[in-house]
């Protein structure tokens, strides 16, 4: 895509990073349009911007003089647009096909791993800008420091992030990489702990000799990944702490990870201008975000949390924050909402002991997204095997009925909704009924 006028139409504009990549190719002076099945907040700044966003899917959606179709990977084959577009004989490329296009005539920068991709991403974003880079970034979610998940900038650095699911991290050619940690995760995709270090292998392999990877050499799941690194290695935990707004040793680590990267692309980079970046940054929408309070009194915190590791460790912070605050002293109250079937089953003994820091678990049926129930795995057995480790854990059949169960939470409890679906709107709602 160059910088002549040409027209695209997103299939599922409103995911996180179609909506960013709509914001980048708009900036890059195309016409751009797209749909989405359902509002959200990132159809909404969409149409803030100038971009026009259809909620509804159908054939009559997709311009007859679009140039480019893109669509997400949550949108199939026979969807209505994606096959009015084949008619119209328009080509079609997925996101991550598109991202890998934008990000080749860049310098790339690329976060990768299991945890904190989104906060990493933005801090380092946050950091180049306040030097006077001028980077353009990709975010997985709205950084409240933007006013949105994409970052508009007129030099060649490109930040953005990177997810190894179905292996779209190949897709891209970053001179830097950075991996923050790596576990099993994408269950689905990736059959064992060993395909996934594959995939990560090839990314490592894949940075030029001039480029950089930074990561934690002394990651068990890392380490014999670096053996045939062509680029150097830095290793983030050598950076110092950093003062942060945003709790907990794993933002911290965040922070670490972005400061080693900002310091390969910017050099002339000073201590002090990189702590007084990330002091001044306030976060992302959906990680660790503090809502309000509700009309009983209780704190409401939301986070993306679904993986086991990243709901321990969200919940140990929030513990130690509610611990920090004199008047807190209540009752720490958590909705799940479990994404995937094959991630509940198959990281089932490690769900089981995530919520060791919460007082009560409310359990959401399954976010089934793109698989079908076998019958393996159910809230019900998440549920009943976290009691077994001493925690109450009930499932309930719908959000309204954990809002119902939420409302015995008051003045000193604390109440986080976790997951990758659309459980915020749970933390929405308690708000918005004060």
């Amino acid at each position: 895509m160059g910088q002549e006028m040409k027209k695209v139409h997103f299939v599922g504009i409103g995911g996180i990073g179609m909506s960013a990549l709509a914001q980048l190719l708009q900036h890059d002076g195309n016409v751009v349009t797209g749909s989405d099945r359902d509002a959200a907040p990132t159809t909404v700044l969409l149409e803030m911007k100038g971009i026009r966003v259809v909620i509804g899917q159908k054939a009559e959606n997709v311009p007859e003089d679009a140039d480019m179709v893109v669509y997400s990977d949550a949108v199939p084959e026979d969807n209505a647009e994606r096959a009015r577009a084949r008619e119209l004989g328009m080509p079609q490329l997925s996101y991550f096909a598109m991202l890998g296009m934008v990000a080749k005539t860049k310098h790339t920068v690329a976060i990768a791993g299991t945890h904190g991709k989104t906060t990493t991403t933005g801090m380092l974003a946050k950091i180049l800008q306040d030097a006077g880079a001028s980077p353009t970034a990709i975010i997985g979610s709205i950084v409240k420091d933007f006013g949105s998940n994409y970052l508009a900038g007129n030099s060649n650095i490109f930040v953005v992030e990177a997810c190894e699911y179905r292996d779209h991290l190949l897709e891209l050619s970053p001179q830097v990489l950075v991996i923050n940690n790596l576990e099993w995760d994408h269950t689905d995709y990736f059959p064992s702990l060993e395909a996934l270090q594959a995939t990560f292998q090839k990314a490592i392999v894949r940075v030029p000799a001039d480029g950089a990877i930074v990561t934690d050499p002394s990651n068990p799941n890392i380490a014999p990944l670096l053996v045939h690194a062509k680029a150097k290695v830095i290793d983030y935990t050598q950076e110092s702490s950093y003062a942060l707004r945003l709790p907990g040793e794993f933002n911290q680590s965040n922070a670490r990870a972005a400061a080693a990267a900002a310091r390969i692309v910017l050099p002339v980079l000073t201590d002090a201008a990189i702590a007084a970046s990330l002091a001044a940054f306030h976060g992302t929408w959906r990680r660790f975000e503090y809502k309000g309070k509700t009309a009983q009194g209780a704190d409401v915190y939301d986070d993306y949390a679904h993986h086991p590791t990243a709901v321990s460790v969200t919940l140990k912070a929030l513990r130690a924050n509610v611990k920090g605050l004199p008047a807190q002293a209540g009752k720490i109250y958590v909705a799940f909402h479990p994404h995937l079937y094959s991630r509940t089953r198959d990281l089932l003994d490690e769900f089981a002991i995530a919520f060791v820091d919460a007082d009560k678990v409310f359990i959401a049926p399954i976010y089934a997204a793109r698989e079908v129930d076998d019958g393996s795995i159910s809230s019900e057995i998440l549920a009943e095997r976290i009691r077994a480790t001493g925690v109450d854990a009930v499932a309930l059949p719908s959000f309204d009925a954990i809002e119902q169960a939420l409302a015995e939470a008051g003045e000193g409890d604390t109440i986080m909704t976790m997951g990758a679906g659309d459980i915020y709107k749970v933390a929405d709602t308690l708000v918005a009924h004060t």
